[in-house]
């Protein structure tokens, strides 16, 4: 069976491009398209003028709320899956995402993805919002969210997080017993175990296939241990895709500031593995804690000037279509059935906006000539 491409969903206006992509994206055979949910960008607003992008995005924090975006787009396509990569339980309670993703099973004719997962501090702390125990949320979110799903009748909850008392959710999936699938974006042992439980798709950023395989064999045996199928389950992967004509473009884009900012979301462990300490300071959590607004222009061109090579290069999905595609191909022989494709190559080269998406879909079209 053909492994499942996704790809990005517009977030900047005008919104008429989110119902062209939508439909474009569909008519080129892309399985899914996902939208962030996010307040805040990856890139200091401070350096932004630097950016090959600043003519003609003048802020790097523009995002589409995606639970409308979904809806928008559901009207103009019938086929391609729609969802989050990825929200999370902070800012939304996990009474409203039962609610909001049960709308979108019906908006959407049962192509709703929920993607979720712990969140990142930049779209958290900055706002005022407590991110105690991410984990514990999210796992008492989803048990949450299955609860009312479940239940026609009243339902109590006592968990870590969240209390219930006579809480219901009367809306059925469009399908009847087929509720929105979820997909969780878990990276360490605990999360992995409980996307095993009690999701349907595992979605976590890029890791290196020695750690993917070891996470996917967590996700399984999580789902086993509860008395599911672990082969029920979706193992796919979000990856930030620098593609180009041939390797070396690639690479000349990778070393980029714009595109080597990325890398200052990777946690400390990541740096440490390659010999590096990460440019934020020792024991830094990455997505956990960085927050661009916080650094001033210097601040963010130092910071980005000590990320290494090796580690933008080892995190990025990056090539041209084909070398891309050999390597979503050594995930699929661990288990991978799905990749969403970030395509970031033009913030490198802003004249590439148009070409990196044509190539996007030649990686697409490489990656389903694969034999899986």
């Amino acid at each position: 069976m053909p492994i499942e491409v996704g790809a990005p969903g517009i977030l900047v206006p005008p919104a008429s491009a989110i119902t062209h992509t939508a439909q474009r994206n569909e008519e080129r055979g892309f399985d899914a398209i996902w939208w962030p949910d996010h307040l805040m960008g990856w890139h200091a607003q401070s350096l932004w003028d630097t950016s090959p992008l600043s003519p003609v995005l003048h802020n790097p924090h523009i995002y589409f709320d995606p639970i409308a975006a979904i809806a928008y787009a559901a009207g103009v396509t019938s086929t391609i899956k729609l969802g989050t990569s990825v929200t999370e339980p902070v800012r939304n309670h996990p009474a409203q995402l039962a609610r909001t993703w049960l709308t979108l099973d019906h908006l959407t004719n049962g192509r709703a993805i929920c993607g979720i997962g712990a969140g990142e501090g930049e779209n958290i702390t900055p706002y005022g919002m407590s991110f105690d125990k991410p984990a514990t949320r999210l796992e008492d979110a989803l048990r949450v969210v299955r609860l009312l799903w479940e239940n026609n009748d009243p339902v109590d909850h006592d968990g870590p997080v969240y209390t219930l008392r006579d809480a219901v959710c009367g809306m059925d999936p469009v399908e009847p017993g087929r509720y929105p699938p979820i997909w969780v974006a878990a990276h360490g042992p605990r999360l992995c175990r409980v996307t095993g439980e009690l999701a349907d798709g595992w979605l976590p950023t890029t890791l290196d296939t020695d750690e993917y395989a070891e996470r996917w064999q967590q996700v399984r045996a999580g789902a086993s241990a509860s008395g599911r199928n672990p082969d029920d389950l979706t193992a796919g992967m979000w990856s930030f895709t620098v593609v180009a004509p041939d390797h070396e473009t690639a690479h000349r884009l990778v070393d980029h500031p714009m595109v080597k900012a990325f890398a200052l979301a990777l946690p400390d462990s990541f740096y440490a593995k390659r010999g590096y300490s990460h440019p934020l300071g020792e024991g830094t959590h990455g997505f956990l804690e960085y927050i661009p607004s916080r650094l001033s222009a210097d601040e963010a061109q130092r910071a980005i000037d000590n990320v290494p090579f090796e580690v933008a290069h080892d995190a990025l999905l990056h090539g041209s279509p084909a070398d891309i595609a050999g390597k979503v191909g050594r995930y699929a022989e661990i288990g991978l059935r799905h990749i969403a494709l970030w395509n970031i190559s033009f913030f490198g080269d802003a004249s590439l906006i148009g070409p990196s998406y044509r190539w996007l879909t030649e990686t697409k079209d490489e990656i389903k000539a694969l034999p899986f």
